[in-house]
């Protein structure tokens, strides 16, 4: 018995996770996302489905990133009608995400004059076709495989996947790895039991700072920041970034390291977001944080934190004098309010704009990141006088050497570690790593691939 492992996304790109796993009997996709950076329509990045999706028998999601979950609408609008398979928290997430995406997608098309790459409804259809599944528990999801998921510490919710046929042959994708120790989630449980593993390498050739050294730097910039009495501008991911920065800018206040000034959480997601960690938290939550959120109700609360849901409410920001910190999205500088927000502000030399994370090739946040003078926001050309704070170590990716380790705690088993969902660069770094310093096979796989997995043996087709 073999399984067929085929790469349809993630290889030689971080975003556009796509992974399809055929047995004798059965097949299962892994994610279905966007590539962030791309034209995110019907005509431009996305052609038709590389397989047929009417005999796909199931999709497990690893988590509600829009990279992994942002083109199951689409799955579904070209007929797919197989089970949908997710932990309770993702399945809250992700509802969340691609509601939100609904807008930008219809503007988009509105924009080109074509057809949405899908609505409302195919939405709807989505969550008519999920389960939930618990994390340690095999479940059977298509004829001959079955589903393991354990917890990757990544965002709140979030798993890798192990899918198993009859003879115990096994395969497993490892979506995102949390970048441990993280402030709120446990570390990344090991797959010590797949004969292939697919593992992600965003940050594969880099190193973050500890801990304590990224709190400490997160800290004396936004000092620096304050004392410039301008405007500070965070564009945070709506989910898991926007928290982490909550948690760490409550510590900082209660512990009186900052001065009080106004905190706007200007972002109608990241606001249902947070409540969804709130909701979830307890149980999914490292132990000392779950402690934290039985001790004090909540762990992103503060007296000078106004959430701004309306339009109404966001405008009025402005009014309010400097200095000021205003958290919005996209994280990436590619949509949402902090659109209107950079427009405004980086012009003006007492802003600083704060990098909490990866900016995809292509996006406005690397061009920002890799010095340009000016950035091209809502089709206007906006010149960048602001201070930029680029504060590494705030991705919820694990390191080069988190990720070696993650691999070592793997083997001996897999006959092969593949090095995906990663710049080539990264990849290519990660996968002789694995080779030089574990003695493994590791591969850099490419888009289009299909590789046998047997219980003696990985080979391409």
């Amino acid at each position: 018995m073999a399984l067929r492992l085929s790469f349809y996304g993630g290889a030689g790109k971080v975003t556009g996770s796509n992974f399809l796993v055929e047995g004798a009997t059965g097949s299962v996709l892994i994610d279905c996302g966007i590539e962030q950076g791309a034209d995110f329509c019907e005509d431009c990045a996305y052609g038709p489905f590389p397989y047929d999706v009417k005999k796909i028998d199931a999709l497990v999601v690893t988590h509600a990133h829009l990279d992994h979950v942002g083109r199951i609408p689409k799955l579904v609008k070209d007929g797919f009608r197989g089970k949908i398979y997710m932990t309770p928290p993702t399945r809250d997430l992700a509802e969340l995400i691609l509601r939100d995406s609904i807008g930008i997608i219809t503007e988009e098309a509105r924009r080109r004059s074509i057809a949405p790459l899908y609505d409302e409804k195919d939405v709807d259809g989505v969550f008519s076709l999920v389960e939930t599944l618990n994390y340690h528990e095999e479940k059977e999801i298509a004829p001959g495989l079955s589903c393991f998921l354990r917890n990757t510490g990544h965002i709140l919710g979030s798993a890798s996947v192990r899918i198993k046929d009859e003879e115990g042959v096994a395969v497993a994708i490892t979506s995102d790895i949390g970048n441990s120790p993280s402030p709120l989630l446990p570390d990344a449980e090991p797959i010590p039991d797949a004969d292939a593993l697919v593992m992600e390498s965003v940050y594969g050739d880099r190193l973050h700072p500890p801990q304590a050294e990224r709190v400490a730097a997160l800290r004396s910039a936004l000092l620096r920041a304050i004392g410039k009495g301008g405007t500070i501008l965070i564009p945070a991911f709506s989910l898991e970034r926007t928290q982490l920065m909550l948690y760490e800018l409550s510590n900082f206040f209660e512990a009186g390291d900052l001065p009080k000034i106004p905190v706007f959480l200007d972002s109608p997601l990241a606001i249902q977001v947070t409540k969804v960690y709130e909701k979830w938290g307890p149980a999914y939550f490292k132990q000392g944080t779950a402690e934290e959120v039985r001790q004090e109700g909540s762990i992103f609360e503060f007296p000078f934190l106004k959430k701004t849901l309306s339009p109404e409410e966001s405008q009025a920001i402005e009014k309010v004098p400097s200095p000021k910190i205003i958290i919005a999205g996209a994280g990436m500088s590619h949509g949402g309010r902090i659109g209107r927000w950079e427009t405004l502000y980086l012009p003006d030399p007492t802003t600083t704009l704060f990098m909490v994370g990866y900016q995809a090739p292509g996006t406005p946040g690397r061009r920002i990141l890799e010095g340009a003078s000016s950035v091209r926001l809502a089709g206007t050309d906006i010149s960048i006088r602001a201070n930029i704070e680029n504060l590494e170590g705030w991705s919820a990716h694990a390191d080069r050497d988190g990720l070696l380790a993650f691999a070592q705690a793997c083997l001996p088993r897999p006959k092969a570690i593949f090095t995906a969902l990663g710049e080539p660069s990264a990849e290519r770094f990660l996968a002789q790593r694995i080779h030089d310093y574990l003695g493994a096979r590791a591969i850099v796989p490419e888009i289009g691939e299909t590789w046998e997995i047997t219980k003696d043996s990985v080979k391409k087709e």
